[in-house]
């Protein structure tokens, strides 16, 4: 069985700076609430081009494997696609909220996929504990700006 590599110390750190965007968007909405409008706006925006992301990378590893999968492919694309819904439904409905407390819980989910594929393909040492530690902390995130 092939030996998985270490993850790269600097994909761990700018893992985790990719929280900073919600951080400062729910440090906005207690500093500032004055623009709540604004920093609920910008922090569904951030969550939705990340969970977007998340999508990407799974397409990038239904490539890697060297082998058609229909089905891996269709739940790629899913993450852009309920990030569209979610948005297309905040401009005929849904409060931002509402959408933060969808995308929030999708997010919390996706790392689900990841568990899937691990058992399919060998990992990069230590790539399931971030991906659940960097979903943990975005969904949780993006469920705090819809309840500040």
């Amino acid at each position: 069985m092939e030996h998985p590599a270490p993850l790269a110390p600097a994909a761990r750190l700018l893992g985790y700076a990719g929280l900073l965007p919600l951080i400062g968007c729910a440090a906005g909405l207690v500093l500032l609430p004055m623009h709540r409008v604004a920093w609920l706006d910008a922090g569904f925006g951030y969550a939705a081009l990340i969970f977007s992301f998340l999508g990407g990378l799974w397409w990038g590893r239904g490539v890697a494997r060297g082998k058609t999968s229909p089905a891996l492919f269709g739940i790629a694309v899913l993450p852009s696609l309920i990030a569209w819904a979610l948005m297309l439904l905040r401009l005929l409905r849904w409060t931002t909220e509402e959408a933060l407390l969808a995308l929030g819980a999708a997010i919390l989910l996706s790392p689900i996929v990841d568990l899937v594929l691990a058992r399919k393909q060998v990992q990069v040492e230590g790539w399931i504990a971030l991906r659940l530690q960097l979903s943990t902390g975005l969904g949780a995130l993006t469920l705090a700006l819809a309840l500040l």
